[in-house]
């Protein structure tokens, strides 16, 4: 297995967005899974996953699957009460960090809870502030 998927598995969850930079392209590109936006570059998907290793509960990665640059990570969790289930779309670039990064979850009503979560923390707080137009 790649390293940065080894070191992707121990440190998504932690919410540790220092310990998430380090596995990220300069200019990675993450698709969440609550809205159709992208964000763009390590700082802002740094802050964006660090929050979710937060929200997250119980994570745990069921099944990983792939091989070079190409990466499925399989996951459950749970969000509040709510059990999800996902998987991470995983694309490293020539130099082995996450260029790309795509989540797709199920179900519906805990995308939901993950959005309302996710809303809540970031929008109070102070160092993810300077990527609050991302979201507009």
């Amino acid at each position: 297995m790649h390293p940065t998927i080894i070191k992707m598995q121990a440190v998504v969850a932690s919410g540790d967005h220092d310990a998430i930079a380090t596995i990220l392209a300069q200019d990675v590109a993450f698709m969440p899974p609550t809205y159709w936006k992208t964000w763009t570059g390590r700082d802002a998907v740094a802050a964006v996953l660090g929050h979710v290793g937060q929200v997250f509960s119980e994570f745990r990665y069921r099944r990983v699957m792939g091989e070079g640059r190409d990466w499925a990570l399989e996951f459950q969790c749970k969000i509040g009460d709510l059990d999800a289930v996902g998987v991470d779309l995983i694309t490293l670039d020539e130099a082995g960090l996450i260029k790309e990064f795509e989540v797709v979850m199920r179900p519906h009503k805990s995308i939901g809870a993950l959005r309302d979560a996710m809303n809540a923390r970031v929008m109070t707080d102070p160092r993810f502030l300077k990527f609050k137009d991302a979201l507009s």
